[in-house]
């Protein structure tokens, strides 16, 4: 209600100046400048397109002499921006909880790689055998690490979607590894 009170004496105030309205749109300007630096660009697309487009607009009616147009579509971005602002917040801190989930399930599964690896070379697994498994759990690990200076550049969404296989790469991994191990025994037990 504060708002539409505020444009609504904005546009009284306007009608009757012949000036552009400076101030509301550097306040726009500033608006949109803190909504990309809070990550709207990413975060919250839509609404920060409709921020800089209403600037836009402002910018064209300041052209024209439109004032009154130029002072409504300043505080509209303004206001998208801000919106844009929390919508990124949230989004991003959303993205940040999932990156997190998904490189702790990762980890997870490459510490059972690990396991499952020990199992196998105590079951007399061969080395040759055992090498694609390994070669899968060094991969894992390096993507892990990838993942992880993805969060701590804020990259989260690139975080996720670079550990999303490991989970059942890990786990074929796992299963042939079992296979393996059980075969060895039963072989061991023949003899």
């Amino acid at each position: 209600m504060r708002r539409l009170a505020a444009v609504l004496t904005a546009l009284i105030l306007c009608g009757a100046c012949s000036e552009p309205p400076q101030k509301e749109i550097d306040r726009a300007q500033g608006a949109i400048d803190a909504a990309r630096a809070a990550g709207a660009e990413r975060y919250a697309a839509e609404e920060f397109t409709a921020a800089t487009t209403a600037l836009q607009q402002a910018h064209d009616a300041v052209t024209q002499r439109d004032y009154r147009t130029a002072l409504s579509r300043a505080l509209t971005a303004s206001e998208r921006a801000q919106e844009a602002a929390r919508q990124a917040a949230d989004e991003k801190a959303r993205a940040r909880a999932q990156a997190e989930v998904a490189i702790t399930a990762a980890g997870n599964a490459l510490q059972q790689l690990r396991t499952a690896l020990k199992a196998a070379e105590a079951g007399k697994v061969t080395a040759k055998q055992l090498a694609p498994a390994r070669k899968t759990a060094e991969r894992i690990d390096r993507t892990l690490q990838e993942a992880r200076t993805h969060v701590a550049n804020e990259r989260y969404p690139d975080a996720t979607a670079s550990v999303k296989n490991v989970i059942p790469e890990a786990g074929e991994h796992i299963r042939a590894l079992s296979e393996l191990s059980n075969r060895s025994r039963t072989i061991r037990r023949r003899r």
